[in-house]
């Protein structure tokens, strides 16, 4: 075996070296349980060489800074897209309710017209609100059908609930509607529990009327329903118009002050129907009647 010759040796020998390092450790064991003072030799290193572990870390650190950088712009894009799609679906699905209600609402206006034809010889036209004025004191609407739909005024309008109002002006492609809400618009009615027959008159309000001359002693209450009694040969009978929400009675005055809410609106739908019948006629849808009734039974 090769030896390294004598005269190329330098330094202690590996024996004198492993006992060197044994009592150089024991000296630094010594002097930390002691004097403490290698932790602070500890951090006075870490300081020294703290920028050559960053400069370390630098390519590692911006390569996570741009991966991250790509995911949150994926993110944003993402979010963004989603937030399109959902104010889309979201349209679409407001129109859908939308369809769902006027369907629901003409297929009612399809049983009312079955059941004025079935017991008269009445016609229904329907028709659609073109207008509504934004004056809070006009209480008229506009309709797309005129003369050369045979529309006539005096014509009653009604949706699938009770009577809107009368035609007041008609024109070669619309017609004017005053409703019933009108305060120069009266209607003949009656008490549908005790058939009491009076007036009703707009107010000029929405969605108010009022029931004039009737005594304090008058048999009517909260709830009642009203509808059309035929006399004055305008409006056909039997037809709901509103119900009872308030009754003012005071002894020193001779009538009592009573307003109700008309069943029908043009505030809910956007089709109604044109009635061309004889006033000798007389009507009483039951869908409607019963309608009426049911909600007039579920205010009370």
């Amino acid at each position: 075996m090769d030896s390294t010759p004598q005269f190329f040796r330098h330094g202690p020998g590996p024996l004198a070296r492993l006992v060197f390092f044994i009592l150089l450790s024991c000296l630094f064991m010594a002097e930390d349980i002691r004097f403490k003072l290698l932790p602070e030799f500890r951090q006075t290193i870490a300081m020294i060489i703290y920028p050559l572990q960053k400069a370390a870390l630098f390519p590692s650190a911006t390569s996570d800074m741009i991966r991250e950088l790509i995911g949150n712009f994926h993110i944003i894009e993402e979010n963004t897209y989603l937030r399109e799609r959902y104010l889309q679906d979201s349209e679409k699905l407001q129109r859908l309710k939308a369809l769902e209600a006027e369907n629901a609402h003409l297929r009612k206006l399809l049983g009312a017209v079955k059941t004025i034809e079935a017991k008269t010889t009445a016609k229904a036209v329907m028709a659609e609100i073109m207008y509504t004025p934004r004056d809070p004191f006009s209480h008229k609407i506009t309709l797309n059908k005129g003369n050369l739909h045979h529309i006539q005024t005096g014509q009653i309008v009604i949706d699938n609930k009770g009577i809107i109002g009368q035609i007041t002006h008609v024109y070669p492609l619309a017609s004017e509607v005053t409703l019933i809400t009108d305060k120069d618009h009266s209607v003949p009615i009656q008490i549908v529990r005790n058939n009491i027959r009076t007036v009703i008159s707009g107010t000029g309000k929405n969605n108010e009327i009022e029931l004039r001359y009737l005594s304090v002693n008058t048999d009517i209450r909260v709830g009642d329903l009203l509808a059309t009694s035929g006399i004055g040969g305008v409006y056909p009978r039997g037809l709901p118009v509103a119900i009872v929400t308030e009754i003012k009675r005071h002894p020193a005055d001779n009538f009592a002050q009573i307003t109700g809410t008309p069943v029908a609106g043009v505030d809910r739908n956007r089709q109604v129907l044109i009635l061309s019948l004889s006033p000798a006629l007389s009507i009483l849808p039951e869908n409607l009647a019963k309608e009426s009734n049911g909600e007039s039974e579920n205010n009370r």
